[in-house]
């Protein structure tokens, strides 16, 4: 290529050029064998040297354009060549350059590649290892499901050993999570178990069957002994209120009966069953001591039973009733004394203050009904009936009859039906201690229709017979009424007549009222026994007879109550 670049009018200077670099090559290790052989030239040969060097030169340089003339193709194709390498060269060494650059993502990607084979290669041995142990995983696997299986059947026993295989195999194996997610699953099987087993405790079971489900409990390991013996308590309590829910509380006294009966049998079954359970260790250890817990629980559950008799006491309007309340109540608490629980020293106040508001609230019905009776009374005659001069009731006779002549009365009847219905809601309860209060209600019942009476001649203008007739209505509660009712509470009560004629001085006013009156002394008899035992009116007025009482006994019992049944009803 540089050959064919030469200028032609040049060839001199490019001599020149070329004997200079002769001359400076020389040296070199490859011109050592010709520079020995000048060497060895005689000076006439050096002299001619030159010359001929140039001769030597001319030639190759005639051969060299001949061999350029001749073989300019091939110069070209070479040139072509080289601009085609050197083109080649430059996207080579670029690719080199990008393939260089590439290399580290290239061994990034081998050493992930790398990586991954070897986890694939990890979990293929993972799976081969699970094939080869297949059977025993899915025993495994099965566990929760047979623990459950076990739960729902009963036998939690065998529930509780796969419970604890479980457990064993979560601390060996802390880093496999098929046996963490097993142990989690077995978890939420035993907090299955631990609810049914509690609920079991708020059912009606026995003692072998309490500690069967406290031996469970145990085992469980949930709660500590202290918690364990809460927990067994609050679970009866809740059976116990279950059992009282189901009572109707709208019949008061078959409430009251079912929950002493409830309280009388199974209160004392879980005291029993809670020693049984708890109180067998002796060793005196902190452990085993409950503080007081099983005698805070019973006495909470005898002071709802009292609350509950307070509240509901009141309720019951019929004394026979209220005894058999208090004949139950009082064997329920002698029955829970054998476990220390005797609480019939906390009943009287209960059942007096129950027994004072019935007596209270029928007497203040009997004095209601004779102000209504009195208000609408038409003062007319009655058809006499046959008594004693004096209304006086024969104290040695068991029996108290109300006396007939009150049936001329009809208020003074009312009242004293009212008065012996009272009697008769007291006599199967009379708490000695009410022996006074209870004297009390009689006497301000009786000064309550005292102060009616007076108030009624005060306010009311009657004439004649009317007068005759209402005067005779105050003797008879003064000589008859009042001396009968003292002498049924004295039959209620020992000495109770007493306490009744001692305040007698209530009655003073209509004592003086009775006693100035015109009607005093007028004969109240004005009827005749006809041969057949009719009665027919003799002279006292020509009016009908308007109303027909009927009398029936109050008899005395062995007990000491009056045997109060009577009723002097229209």
């Amino acid at each position: 290529m540089e050959i064919e670049k030469r200028n032609p009018g040049g060839g001199e200077d490019e001599e020149a050029a070329m004997a200079i670099a002769g001359l400076l090559t020389l040296s070199s290790a490859v011109q050592q064998p010709y520079v020995s052989e000048l060497l060895s030239f005689t000076l006439d040969r050096l002299h001619k040297e030159p010359e001929l060097l140039r001769v030597d030169a001319e030639r190759i340089r005639r051969q060299m354009q001949e061999v350029a003339v001749g073989n300019y193709g091939a110069f070209i194709s070479a040139s072509e060549a080289l601009s085609f390498i050197r083109e080649k060269l430059t996207d080579f060494d670029k690719h080199l350059e990008s393939l260089i650059t590439e290399i580290p993502n290239l061994t990034s990607g081998c050493t992930e590649f790398v990586e991954s084979a070897q986890q694939i290669l990890e979990e293929r041995k993972i799976n081969q290892t699970l094939l080869a142990n297949h059977s025993t995983l899915l025993d495994l696997l099965e566990i929760p499901q047979l623990m459950d299986t076990c739960i729902r059947n009963g036998n939690y026993d065998e529930a509780l050993d796969l419970e604890a295989f479980v457990n064993k195999l979560s601390k060996m194996h802390t880093e496999l999570p098929v046996i963490q997610a097993l142990a989690a699953e077995v978890k939420q099987t035993t907090q299955s178990m631990l609810s049914q087993l509690l609920q079991k405790l708020r059912s009606n079971i026995q003692l072998p069957e309490c500690l069967r489900i406290v031996g469970h409990l145990r085992r469980i390991g949930v709660f500590t002994e202290s918690e364990m013996r809460l927990q067994f308590l609050r679970c009866r309590e809740a059976w116990l209120s279950g059992i009282l829910d189901d009572l109707d509380q709208r019949n008061v006294y078959d409430y009251l009966k079912g929950m002493v009966n409830c309280h009388r049998m199974h209160l004392f079954d879980v005291v029993n069953q809670y020693r049984a359970i708890f109180n067998n260790d002796k060793s005196g250890s902190e452990e085993n001591y409950d503080g007081g817990l099983l005698f805070s629980w019973a006495m909470h559950q005898i002071k709802n039973h009292l609350i509950t008799l307070e509240a509901m006491l009141p309720r019951i309007t019929d004394g026979g009733s209220l005894s058999n309340i208090l004949d139950q109540c009082m064997y329920c608490a002698m029955g829970l004394g054998l476990v220390g629980l005797d609480f019939r020293g906390l009943l009287p106040p209960l059942f007096e203050d129950a027994v004072f508001k019935l007596f209270s609230k029928n007497m203040n019905t009997a004095v209601e009904n004779f102000q209504v009776v009195l208000d609408s009374h038409r003062w007319v005659p009655l058809p006499p009936v046959g008594f004693t001069a004096n209304g006086a009731i024969d104290e040695s006779n068991d029996d108290v009859t109300p006396p007939s002549i009150l049936m001329e009365h009809p208020p003074v009847a009312v009242f004293v039906n009212g008065f012996s219905a009272a009697m008769n809601e007291l006599r199967p309860c009379a708490p000695l201690s009410l022996r006074h209060v209870l004297a009390q209600e009689v006497i301000k019942g009786l000064q309550s229709v005292s102060d009616s009476l007076l108030r009624y001649n005060s306010i009311r203008s009657l004439r004649g017979n009317e007068s005759t007739l209402f005067f005779s209505l105050c003797q008879a509660f003064l000589e008859v009424a009042y001396p009968y009712c003292a002498t049924c509470f004295g039959r209620c009560y020992p000495n109770g007549a007493n306490l009744i004629t001692d305040h007698r001085n209530v009655l003073d006013g209509l004592s003086q009222l009775v006693a100035v009156s015109p009607a005093r002394g007028l004969k109240t008899h004005l009827i005749d026994k006809t041969a057949n035992g009719e009665t027919k009116l003799t002279d006292n007025g020509n009016a009908d007879v308007g109303e027909v009482l009927e009398v029936r006994t109050v008899d005395k019992t062995d007990a000491g109550p009056v045997e109060s049944d009577t009723q002097i009803s229209k």
